[in-house]
């Protein structure tokens, strides 16, 4: 940090004392600069989102106006409310099983479906403020919290080589993706675009991640990967707001099977933000001695309340994102760069064709690099001892096969809590560990009492 961001970021209208700025060596510029790359890698679920719930029948643009005004305020409050560096959007995996699930699968309308979000997400946020949630946090041992964030960071990383093009799904075989040596032109911008970032980010230039976003945006247009938009504005329209039915999930699929559903969306969002909250605000360097996150109510309260005003909004769960390590990696460290996505996020309202303008090749190699980063966390894994290294490995190995945070964190969990048992330790489990497994194993097997499965 030079000395003129320290001069920016300590003076003139509050925002340092607001947000911590000196306190946590960060400065206004530093935190705009993280803001607009975590938006630029993730400003696609703007579109990602409208063209799933489209599938349901919904519409399209009204759902891409939606997505982007909810994660606009839902971002721009965590960032006032916890002054953490975590963004809110759409949750990818959610939509998609309220769509192909609920929806195609199960029959309910689009407003049905929507209740179902909004249920689950009242019910998250009830846990929160009976303080169950974060009572959990506390109780995972540090080795798990680690390994959540290695998970996270392996599944970032899968999601770069997916979106770069350098990964793709094969019918046959054990693993159904394959890699690919970059034989179109895609694949082969996310390869140079990787190699800008290295290059940027290993010399230590300000701004390298954001910078190779741009560098690599004009490389994919210059070799006709992206295109111009046809019109740079766009009228919208707010049309899924309201959208939602509480109680046809109820009459549609009968009371067992909708409180199995509403569980396994509950689960899915309780403890995807638990990974991604813990991953983040350690990467941040933020956490305490004992690598919990302090004043984690308000972050909490936030994410919660995102699920339930995502299905009111009819735009699906709104969730922390993990691309929010982008921006951190950029330095970002306060909730000022949060506000910076929830601004970018409600001007792509109007302007939404302009986000279109950075294709998934230009973003990838920043996940890719971030994944890589996150990472690091693996040396502090004992997997000389069973009783860490098996459920550390359980948690970091299927978050990316499965596509799946929720899976990886639900597999350590059993895991850690049977090898306890075996070794005879069993009383060395705290009892909302105890809760949590077998909740886990509830999870696993909904699919034979009928539940919806969610990723």
């Amino acid at each position: 940090m030079t000395d003129t961001d320290t001069r920016v970021g300590s003076s003139g209208s509050g925002l340092d004392s607001f947000f911590k700025l000196s306190e946590r060596g960060t400065s206004v510029g530093t935190e705009i600069r993280a803001g607009i790359t975590t938006f630029l890698v993730m400003a696609y679920i703007i579109f990602v989102n409208a063209d799933i719930l489209g599938a349901a029948g919904l519409d399209p643009g009204a759902v891409a106006a939606g997505t982007a005004l909810v994660a606009g305020l839902l971002s721009i409050a965590m960032g006032v409310f916890s002054n953490y560096p975590i963004a809110l959007a759409a949750g990818l995996g959610i939509n998609g099983a309220v769509a192909f699930g609920l929806v195609l699968g199960d029959g309910l309308s689009p407003a049905g479906a929507m209740g179902v979000i909004v249920l689950e997400g009242l019910v998250v946020l009830v846990l929160v403020l009976v303080g169950f949630r974060q009572a959990i946090m506390e109780a995972v041992p540090m080795a798990l919290k680690r390994a959540i964030g290695v998970g996270i960071g392996l599944f970032i990383l899968f999601i770069g080589f997916v979106n770069g093009g350098l990964i793709a799904q094969i019918p046959e075989g054990p693993v159904p993706v394959q890699f690919l040596f970059p034989d179109t032109r895609g694949a082969a911008v996310t390869l140079i675009g990787l190699a800008i970032t290295v290059l940027l980010y290993s010399r230590r230039v300000k701004g390298a991640l954001i910078l190779s976003i741009l560098i690599t945006t004009v490389i994919a247009h210059l070799m006709g990967v992206a295109s111009l938009p046809d019109t740079w504005t766009a009228t919208p329209s707010f049309a899924t707001l309201g959208q939602f039915d509480l109680g046809e999930v109820f009459s549609a699929l009968g009371v067992v099977a909708a409180l199995l559903t509403i569980f396994a969306f509950m689960l899915t969002d309780f403890f995807d933000t638990m990974g991604t909250a813990t991953a983040i605000v350690e990467q941040a360097d933020l956490v305490d001695e004992d690598g919990r996150i302090p004043n984690i109510g308000p972050l909490l309260i936030v994410d919660s309340a995102g699920a339930a005003i995502g299905g009111l909004a009819g735009v699906s769960s709104n969730t922390s994102y993990i691309e929010s390590a982008a921006g951190v990696a950029e330095g970002g460290r306060t909730g000022l760069t949060s506000v910076t996505v929830g601004v970018l996020f409600l001007l792509a309202i109007f302007l939404s064709p302009l986000a279109g303008l950075v294709p998934s090749q230009a973003t990838a190699p920043v996940l890719i690099l971030v994944g890589f980063l996150m990472c690091s966390l693996i040396k502090d894994i004992d997997f000389d001892d069973i009783e860490e290294g098996l459920p550390a490995l359980l948690t970091m190995i299927l978050m990316p096969l499965t596509y799946s945070i929720t899976v990886g964190i639900g597999a350590g969990f059993v895991m850690y809590v049977l090898v306890k048992i075996f070794r005879g330790k069993a009383t060395e489990v705290r009892p909302l560990l105890w809760i949590v497994a077998a909740a886990f194993v509830v999870f696993f097997a909904q699919e034979l009492f009928g539940g919806t499965a969610v990723g």
